[in-house]
C-alpha cells in the first residue's frame, strides 16, 4: 500500500485541502489524517481477491478509520478477460464504503472504456501527461478527452504532479477542479497556497453572475437523526433563520427543513405531540444543493426547477459533498438582476 500523491489533494477553486495522501509510519502503522486519505492499490492487488485486501481493511481499522474515508487509486493495466472479476471486486468495495478512482488515465495502462465501464468517483490524469501540459498541444487534448469521460460519468478529475502555474491554468480551463504536487505543497506555515484564477470579465461572464460561494452565508445545521423539537428549538433561536439543514457525521446534507414549512406543522393542534419526539428527517425536504463553483443564474435555474420549492435556500457543497452553508434565493435574484443592469 502506497501513494503517488506527495502533497495534499487540493480544490483549485477554493484552495481547500480535501484529501491527504495516505502515510505509513516506520512500523508499518497507517497514520490517520483528519481528512479522507487517498492510497494508491495496483489493480492486480484487487484481482487477488478478498484476502489480498485484508492487510489494507486492517490497516484502516487500527487507524480508526473507516473505509469511506479513503479512496483508493487504482493503478496499473486490466487485461480484457479479468474485466468481470475487477467489476465484481469494485463493487465489493463501494458496497463496504470506499470510493474508487483510477491513476494514470490517459495513457497506456487504463484504457478509457474501462473507466466508463467502472464509473469511479475520481480519475486522476496519468503524471507524465500533466508535465507535457501546456507546451504539447497533444496533451491538452487527451487530457480534455479524459474530462469529457469524467463529467460523463460523473467523476471528478485529479491533475498530479502540479509544478507550474500555467498548468494550474490549462487544467482549469479544460474543467479539472482538483490537483496536487510540488505548486501545492504546504509552505512552511503548512498552509497551501494556490494561484488565482484569471478573471472572467467578458459580457458572457459578467451575465452568469458571481459563483455563489461568494454569497455564502452560515447555515444552521443539526444531526440527521436530531428530534424535531430540536429543530423548532434552532428556529426559535433566531427569526432571520430561514432553514435548518440536516447532516451525517461528515456534514454532508441529508435533509432540509424549511421555516414556514416544518414551523407550520407544529402550529395545527396536537401538532408538537405529533411530531417533537420523532426525526426531524421525517418532515424534511430532499436538500437542493450547488457547487460553491456555481454561477448565480445557474443557481436560479437549480431553484427554478421545483416550482414548489422555488424560494427554499439552496445548500452549498464542496467536493466530497459537505455542507458549506447556504445560499438564499433572493440574493442570487439581485445579485443576477444587478449584473444585468
Amino acid at each position: 500500500m502506497s501513494s503517488l500523491l506527495t502533497s495534499p489533494m487540493v480544490d483549485l477553486d477554493s484552495g481547500a485541502v480535501i484529501a491527504h495522501p495516505a502515510v505509513v509510519d516506520s512500523t508499518g502503522t497507517l497514520r490517520a489524517a483528519p481528512l479522507p486519505m487517498v492510497m494508491e492499490l495496483p489493480i492486480g492487488v484487487v484481482l487477488s481477491g478478498a484476502g489480498a485486501l485484508a492487510p489494507l481493511h486492517e490497516a484502516l481499522r487500527r487507524a480508526g478509520r473507516h473505509p469511506r474515508e479513503a479512496i483508493l487509486l487504482l493503478t496499473g493495466p486490466c487485461q480484457e478477460q479479468h474485466r468481470r472479476l475487477l467489476r465484481v471486486s469494485l463493487d465489493g468495495l463501494r458496497t463496504i464504503g470506499y470510493l474508487l478512482g483510477f491513476g494514470g488515465v490517459g495513457s497506456d495502462g487504463m484504457s478509457l472504456d474501462l473507466v466508463s465501464d467502472a464509473a469511479p468517483y475520481l480519475v486522476a490524469l496519468d503524471p507524465e501527461l500533466v508535465a507535457r501540459i501546456p507546451g504539447d498541444h497533444r496533451a491538452i487534448a487527451v487530457a480534455r478527452a479524459v474530462v469529457t469521460l469524467a463529467r460523463g460519468v460523473g467523476a471528478h478529475v485529479l491533475a498530479p504532479g502540479v509544478e507550474r502555474e500555467a498548468q494550474v491554468a490549462v487544467a482549469r480551463g479544460l474543467g479539472v477542479r482538483l490537483a496536487h504536487g510540488p505548486l501545492l505543497a504546504p509552505g512552511p506555515d503548512g498552509k497551501v497556497r494556490v494561484p488565482l484564477p484569471v478573471t472572467d470579465e467578458s459580457p458572457a461572464g459578467i451575465m452568469l453572475g458571481p459563483r455563489v460561494q461568494e454569497l455564502l452565508i452560515p447555515a444552521v445545521t443539526l444531526p440527521a437523526e436530531a428530534k424535531a423539537e430540536e429543530a423548532v428549538a434552532a428556529f426559535g433561536q433566531e427569526p432571520t433563520i430561514t432553514s435548518v439543514i440536516l447532516v451525517d457525521e461528515f456534514q454532508r446534507p441529508m435533509g432540509s427543513l424549511d421555516r414556514s414549512r416544518f414551523l407550520l406543522s407544529f402550529a395545527a393542534r396536537y401538532g408538537h405531540a405529533l411530531h417533537g419526539s420523532k426525526p426531524a428527517q421525517r418532515l424534511a425536504d430532499r436538500p437542493r444543493t450547488v457547487p460553491r463553483t456555481t454561477p448565480a443564474i445557474a443557481a436560479m435555474q437549480a431553484a427554478g426547477r421545483d416550482s414548489a420549492r422555488v424560494y427554499d435556500d439552496l445548500v452549498v457543497t464542496d467536493e466530497l459533498n459537505r455542507c458549506l452553508g447556504i445560499v438564499r434565493v433572493s440574493d442570487l435574484i439581485r445579485q443576477v438582476t444587478s449584473a444585468r443592469s
